[in-house]
């Protein structure tokens, strides 16, 4: 009898790839629902990133094989964007790693870090890739958990309690998905001292920080910073390209070595012409960025009335592309609000618990649809069906 890894045992499959199949299958009936769930652009990259990607598509030597470690511009491009914008110098030879995606450089990362029994600390709520990629690489989970009324942050004094003796790695995600709590200098600080303290890899996820966000910071602006920490990020939200797979990571030369090692076994190198028109995107003009936040932020009044219809309620101060509220007390769990709202709706929103148990009373709504979408909604809230 064949039967799977036991690794398989400590996954499920991912709950939006379950979930969108129940909505599809809704839609092939007739219900015509409205997905508010998915954090997945729905705007064009900019228009100079296109031009690039099809004169590059159009050259007749272009469609081979690419380095693992991606074109040299492209990896001065991710330098220059981060000098830019977050004031952080980097190698473009050394110290960044292009990726097919953030989310397989998560995987990349915990196979280069963490042994069998090895621990990672994970965010409670947070991204549930996070877990899942521990998981997968027979590591053990421990959770810390983020709390509302300290901002969503972790909670430092508690994770000095804990047995720490086997972490390898620590997720970290500012600005924050699903919460949209922002990060700080003094955030980040606390984060770096941390990890040389206990010997800890920090790894910041930091996909967000161009959505409705002011202060675009990033963990390796922090001194001594790059002796301890990672981060990724990804241009599928902030440029508009999440079907690209167009991501990097940052840190010293050293762990950028140990990543291309895993990295070099399980990808290729991304097409070329996908990687020239993301050097062209990062040279996007701070108009474009701030066109795309006049966009969202129309968006963002209509998700709250949304949320003020639910009866939930939330802070006004979030950043990203998501407003994240808590559930009345009427509700079991967000489950249940969800489930209300897609079966007597026909509208489908992201319960909270998917994040983890501390995000149970929470809901989440996605600004990636139109300002005409989100005005059904309402009516739709309002009228019934």
């Amino acid at each position: 009898m064949i039967v799977p890894a036991k690794r398989l045992e400590t996954v499920s499959e991912y709950y939006f790839s379950k979930k969108l199949r129940e909505v599809a299958d809704m839609n092939a009936a007739g219900k015509q629902v409205i997905n508010l769930g998915i954090g997945n652009p729905d705007m064009p990259p900019s228009e100079a990133t296109i031009e690039a990607l099809c004169a590059e598509a159009r050259k007749p030597d272009t469609h081979g094989y690419q380095s693992y470690v991606g074109i040299p511009e492209l990896r001065q491009g991710f330098a220059d964007w981060y000098g830019k914008w977050y004031g952080v110098r980097l190698n473009a030879v050394t110290e960044i790693q292009p990726l097919i995606g953030s989310k397989e450089g998560i995987l990349h990362i915990t196979l280069a870090f963490v042994n069998p029994g090895d621990a990672v600390l994970v965010p409670n709520p947070g991204y549930p890739t996070y877990t899942s990629a521990s998981s997968l690489c027979e590591a053990d989970i421990i959770p810390y958990d983020l709390q509302e009324d300290n901002n969503w942050q972790p909670d430092f004094e508690a994770l000095e309690t804990m047995d720490l003796s086997r972490v390898k790695l620590m997720w970290v995600n500012y600005p924050n998905m699903p919460t949209g709590a922002n990060g700080s200098v003094e955030l980040f600080e606390k984060l770096v001292a941390f990890g040389k303290k206990h010997h800890i890899v920090i790894c910041n996820d930091n996909p967000y920080s161009f959505i409705l966000n002011d202060r675009k910071i990033s963990i390796l602006s922090i001194e001594g910073a790059r002796d301890i920490c990672i981060e990724l990020n990804s241009m599928s939200k902030s440029h508009n390209m999440a079907g690209w797979r167009m991501a990097m990571l940052a840190s010293n030369a050293t762990f950028i070595g140990w990543i291309l090692k895993v990295k070099s076994n399980v990808d290729s190198g991304m097409y070329r012409p996908l990687m020239v028109g993301a050097v062209a995107a990062l040279k996007n003009s701070g108009e474009w960025h701030a066109e795309m936040n006049r966009v969202y932020a129309r968006r963002r009044e209509l998700a709250c009335r949304i949320m003020d219809a639910l009866e939930c309620s939330y802070d006004t101060n979030q950043v990203g592309m998501f407003v994240w509220a808590k559930i009345p007390d009427r509700y079991a769990d967000s489950g249940e609000l969800a489930d209300e709202v897609l079966y007597g709706k026909n509208v489908f929103i992201t319960p909270g618990f998917i994040f983890g148990d501390k995000g149970s009373r929470y809901v989440r709504i996605s600004l990636c649809c139109t300002e005409e979408m989100l005005r059904a909604v309402i009516e739709r809230l309002a009228k019934g069906v």
